[in-house]
């Protein structure tokens, strides 16, 4: 029979559960996909903590191997020891920063003469001495642009012809006779003779030689306008670098790249030249004197200029000067083209006599170095950290930097003579003590002194100039 009611139920009970049946599969479904985001977090997490402890490992090893190879290689037993151990190094007299003993210094020896410096170092086991180290890097943190070096040349002699890269070079001749060759930027040749207190200029960059022409050895002071090491190249050492080829392209030769193969190349270092069989090589030698327009740019007469005289000395100076009324037609050439190069010197002799005394004195625009070439003296400088003295002898070189306050007194018998540097190329500018302190209000000097203004009338006006004094 049919029973609408019973089929209506029938019918609601197989969608019932069908209903159920979804249910459950949907529950099922999404505890699967749970399961499986689970999985996949746990993983992450794994993958990150391994990269990690990869990346913590490659750090150790990286600082392990940067250690230096000293401590790397102890073995297990010396591994306590490890510990840093400060080295303790020699304390240097403060003098050093301002004072170097130059004879004591390398010579460097070459056939034909020796050169000696006292310059900045960039490798610091090329200093002999802690004390010279303290001068170089003295020189070189003031930013000084200055280096000096003695040039001493043989009879016959030569300094072979090179030139500096990175320095105006200025010499002085204390001894002997040399003649003189420089070739411009625009290949003009310039030769001229020297002779005992006289001076030469080459600019950066411009080649040149010197060569003893007289009996004696010749003694040069050698300035140049760098506070870092010198590069200098000489035209033999470029030659030999040149390929062959080249060369024999470059020069057209008679007999071409053969006739280039006949140069040896020598094993002494050939930058003070002096042949043993110079008199089969050399047999007609020519020592040709330009003419004084060409020579002057590069020459100057400093022991004929004009004496600046005082009481207790004499100054001389081959400088730049803003008027030259008073300078000879020969002198303003010199003058003109020094102030045309970039970071020229000035130079300057001093000469004190016994017991004379350049008062205290600082310079505006210059750095100072000083090569004593006879006599002795005291010196003292007054900067920041207070007062130095020293005793400096014949070859001992000074330094002076910009600002600070020095003076030199004469202690032996003899004049001291003194040939001076300055690191400008413009008019060289000092004060002296006696200046700046008649210059200030005397009011103004004893609120600082705590001394009566009338006292003050006891310092005397000169009318004569006291740079250098006597007592």
């Amino acid at each position: 029979m049919d029973n609408s009611a019973f089929e209506m139920h029938e019918d609601a009970a197989q969608n019932a559960f069908s209903m159920g049946k979804m249910t459950t599969i949907s529950r099922m479904e999404k505890k699967r996909q749970w399961s499986l985001v689970s999985i996949f977090l746990v993983c992450l997490l794994a993958c990150t903590i391994t990269t990690a402890v990869g990346v913590l490992i490659l750090s150790l090893v990286y600082v392990h191997n940067s250690q230096p190879h000293s401590q790397v290689h102890l073995g297990l037993e010396a591994r306590p020891l490890q510990t840093t151990v400060p080295i303790v190094q020699k304390a240097v007299d403060p003098k050093f920063q301002f004072l170097n003993h130059l004879p004591k210094s390398k010579v460097f020896e070459f056939p034909g003469g020796a050169i000696q410096w006292a310059r900045y170092r960039n490798n610091v086991k090329d200093y002999l001495s802690i004390e010279e180290e303290a001068f170089g890097s003295s020189l070189n943190s003031q930013r000084s642009q200055m280096t000096l070096g003695t040039l001493r040349i043989k009879s016959n002699g030569l300094r072979a012809p090179h030139w500096h890269f990175n320095a105006n070079e200025h010499g002085y001749l204390v001894q002997g006779s040399a003649w003189i060759g420089v070739v411009d930027d625009g290949g003009v040749v310039t030769t001229y003779n020297v002779t005992s207190g006289q001076v030469i200029f080459f600019p950066k960059n411009t080649l040149h030689w010197i060569k003893n022409v007289g009996n004696e050895d010749c003694f040069f002071l050698l300035f140049f306008s760098t506070h870092d090491e010198l590069h200098t190249l000489d035209v033999d050492d470029v030659f030999f670098s040149v390929p062959e080829d080249i060369a024999s392209r470059s020069l057209k030769p008679e007999g071409g790249i053969n006739f280039i193969r006949t140069f040896q190349k020598q094993q002494e270092d050939q930058a003070v030249n002096l042949p043993p069989n110079l008199a089969e090589l050399v047999t007609n030698p020519s020592y040709v004197q330009s003419p004084d327009s060409l020579v002057w740019k590069y020459f100057y007469d400093l022991k004929g200029s004009k004496e600046y005289q005082f009481p207790g000395g004499v100054i001389q100076l081959a400088q730049y000067w803003k008027n030259g009324s008073e300078l000879s037609s020969h002198e303003k050439i010199f003058s003109e083209f020094l102030n045309q190069h970039q970071n020229a010197l000035t130079l300057s002799t001093l000469r004190i006599y016994n017991n004379g005394l350049r008062q205290p004195h600082f310079h505006f625009n210059a750095n100072e170095m000083g090569y004593v070439i006879s006599g002795c003296a005291k010196v003292g400088i007054i900067n920041t950290q207070g007062i130095i003295e020293f005793d400096v002898h014949i070859g001992d070189v000074v330094f002076f930097p910009t600002g600070t306050q020095h003076y030199i007194k004469s202690s032996c018998d003899e004049d001291l003579l003194f040939l001076l540097a300055f690191s400008t190329g413009d008019q060289l500018q000092t004060l002296d003590m006696d200046d700046y302190l008649q210059a200030t209000a005397d009011h103004i000097l004893a609120q600082l002194f705590f001394k009566k203004q009338s006292e003050f009338k006891k310092i005397p006006k000169f009318k004569e100039d006291q740079a250098i004094n006597l007592p």
